[in-house]
């Protein structure tokens, strides 16, 4: 795969359950088309020309030197790094990558940084090694759907629901944080499914984020959009509430306030 040289990596998030972020690759093989946020940002500005040169993506091959950099200077402001936003550190198939982000999560948890990851890719068993790697870090699946016919639409060459969430499993077995983001979350007249089986499915996880589906027109016009999500949201209450675990409803997904009114993770 083709490499890239940065001169930064470590930034502060916007995003409101995020800290310090990085992103050590740019492009993502997944090719989501939801639309993809992280896409049309590239494409804004000149950093890829359209879908499929998104889709091959390039190596960042100084990670590990800017981190080396950017660790002292930043240590003492981060609460966590969160891998990644804009791209996929566990990008399916592609194992170079995969071993990039298990350096960068050694390199982070050596200083006491301790990451959040989130994935559409299968988690390596390596991740396990306790020694090797932290034991406050906490590994997250995106799961918006059960529906293989979505998935091949809207997630196309990213990995099965099923393998998804069964590599996250064998972690959460293992005595790992364990978190679930359900975003974007498709409206009705996109797949018709239950919310409550998605849930039942990754029961077992310790955080779960939900927020809408932005950027897509079926989506926005979709006659009771607003009551659709809060109707999700207050269904998400529940069942974190029964099953004790910790959520967080994105800013905008349900009423204005919500983001006072949501328990957001400790």
């Amino acid at each position: 795969m083709k490499k890239i040289l940065r001169k930064s990596l470590l930034y502060k998030s916007d995003v409101e359950y995020a800290d310090f972020c990085l992103n050590h690759v740019e492009g993502c093989s997944h090719g989501c088309k939801f639309p993809c946020y992280a896409m049309q940002m590239a494409k804004r500005y000149g950093r890829i020309k359209n879908y499929f040169d998104w889709c091959k993506p390039k190596l960042v091959e100084n990670a590990l030197e800017l981190l080396d950099k950017e660790i002292p200077r930043y240590k003492d402001k981060i609460k966590f790094v969160h891998l990644c936003f804009m791209t996929d550190p566990f990008m399916y198939d592609y194992k170079e990558i995969q071993d990039m982000s298990l350096k960068i999560i050694k390199r982070l948890n050596k200083d006491q940084i301790r990451c959040t990851v989130l994935t559409k890719g299968i988690y390596p068993k390596k991740l396990i090694d306790k020694k090797t790697y932290g034991v406050n870090n906490e590994y997250g699946i995106t799961l918006v759907s059960l529906d293989d016919k979505f998935k091949e639409k809207f997630e196309p060459y990213s990995a099965s629901y099923k393998r998804r969430i069964n590599a996250l499993k064998e972690l959460h077995k293992k005595g790992l944080k364990t978190w679930v983001s359900i975003e974007p979350y498709p409206t009705p007249n996109i797949v018709k499914q239950e919310l409550l089986t998605i849930l039942n499915s990754i029961s077992f996880v310790d955080k779960i984020v939900f927020g809408k589906l932005n950027y897509n027109v079926i989506a926005s016009h979709y006659n009771g959009n607003k009551e659709f999500y809060n109707s999700c949201a207050k269904l998400i209450k529940k069942f974190c509430s029964k099953k004790g675990i910790q959520y967080h409803i994105k800013y905008g997904t349900e009423r204005e306030d919500n983001i006072k009114t949501v328990k957001i993770f400790k």
